[in-house]
Parts: structure tokens; C-alpha cells; sequence
């Protein structure tokens, strides 16, 4: 059966989650050293606070778990400067797409797939960082996880691309660079690539991503081939 709906996770795997702690590095003595471990951190945090959140319900959303994982990640380095905070928070919303992504979405709209977004972040994060990278006109849909009061990886949030699509989950391939999430998807019943940007070992859950790439240049020519 071949692809016709192209759907991506957004941070981590089209915008650089490293970006912001990077640049305000360029000018920030305090980051020169540690700015890849704070940025880690972060990452790191947010994810966690998200399925905790998920698993206990009490929802808040994306900006709020995005904050709150700062915070430790600072406190971890030793950093208090809520200054430096605010910039990091404001660097957020302009995160850099990695540079295969426009190239990459162009090729698929080309091809005659839809494409779009399901992510975690909120309407307005994503809104920003679509229109800083450029590629807003390159997507059909952007999907909140806003719109179903959990994060992933629920089912709910999976549910929403057919709602929106108007498509079978087995027509879907969902792309991630987050093994844990393109597990779920998997299992959920979308064929799934996981962007393996970082060497990292597979996860041990039920699902198993069909694909794995080290990047999304090469993207537009698997979904041709499937």
C-alpha cells in the first residue's frame, strides 16, 4: 500500500531542540563549556515531565513542561540568571529547522503526499516555529496535542491525524526522532521512521519503528519506494 500522508513529530526531529542553548551561548561566557549538557538537560526534562503528566492526567501544556525543564536543568548547572532564562524561553520559539527539512517537505509536496505536524507543542509554539523556519506553506496541517488534553504517546494524540486527514492509519507514515515515540506510533498502526540522529540503541517496547534514518534527507526517496 503506498504512502500518501506524511506526518512528523516537531521538536527534535524538524527543529533543532539544541538550537537555543547554542546560541545564546555565542555571547553568554557562562554557556561557552556546558551549553551542550544544559541543552541535553532540558530536552531531557521536558520529555519526562510530559509523560508524567500524561500518566498521572494532570495535564499542563508544552510551553509549561518546556519551563518548568529549564528551571532544573539550570539549577543543575548552577545558573540563576533570569535573564539568561528569558532568553533561552524567547530563543524557543524560533528554533532552527535542520537544513534537510525545506528540501525534504518540498520534495514530498512534489510527490503529491500531504504532510503535516503532530507534536506536543502548543498551536502557538508550533505557529512560530513553522513561520521562522519557513516551511509553513510546505505543511497541510499542524496538530496540537492542545486539542486532546494529553500528551503523547496516548492513543488520543495518535487518533488525530485520521480526524484530520481523512485517512487510514495504515496509509500514514509518521516520522520521529524520538524512538520511544515512533515505538507507540508503530503500535498504534502508522508505518514509522525513526530519525536516529544520535547512534542511540533501540527502545525495548511493544512497537518497533519500520524504519530507521540518520537523518531526513533521504526521506522522499523511502516513501517512494514503499
Amino acid at each position: 500500500m503506498a504512502i500518501d500522508t506524511c506526518i512528523f513529530d516537531a521538536y527534535g526531529t524538524l527543529f533543532d531542540v539544541s538550537a537555543a542553548a547554542r546560541h545564546a551561548a555565542d555571547d553568554t561566557p557562562a554557556l561557552t563549556d556546558i551549553w551542550a549538557t544544559l541543552a541535553a538537560d532540558w530536552r531531557d526534562k521536558q520529555l519526562q515531565y510530559t509523560w508524567l503528566r500524561a500518566v498521572s492526567g494532570d495535564h499542563c501544556d508544552f510551553w509549561q513542561v518546556t519551563g518548568d525543564g529549564l528551571d532544573w536543568a539550570m539549577e543543575k548547572a548552577g545558573l540563576s540568571d533570569a535573564a539568561l532564562r528569558d532568553r533561552l524561553m524567547n530563543l524557543y520559539w524560533e528554533l532552527a529547522a535542520y537544513p534537510e527539512v525545506p528540501d525534504m517537505l518540498g520534495a514530498l509536496k512534489d510527490a503529491g503526499r500531504a504532510t503535516g505536524i503532530l507534536s506536543n507543542g502548543t498551536p502557538e509554539m508550533l505557529q512560530a516555529a513553522t513561520a521562522s523556519a519557513g516551511i509553513g506553506r510546505l505543511l497541510d496541517h499542524v496538530l496540537s496535542v492542545e486539542s486532546v488534553g494529553i500528551f503523547k504517546p496516548s492513543p488520543k494524540v495518535y487518533d488525530m491525524v485520521g480526524r484530520a486527514f481523512g485517512c487510514e492509519a495504515g496509509d500514514v507514515l509518521f516520522v520521529s526522532s524520538n524512538g520511544w515515540d515512533a515505538a507507540a506510533a508503530q503500535a498504534y498502526g502508522f508505518r514509522t521512521v525513526w530519525v536516529n540522529r544520535a547512534g542511540l540503541p533501540m527502545d525495548r517496547l511493544p512497537g518497533r519503528p519500520d524504519h530507521v534514518l540518520d537523518d531526513l534527507e533521504g526521506l522522499p526517496a523511502l516513501v517512494a519506494s514503499l
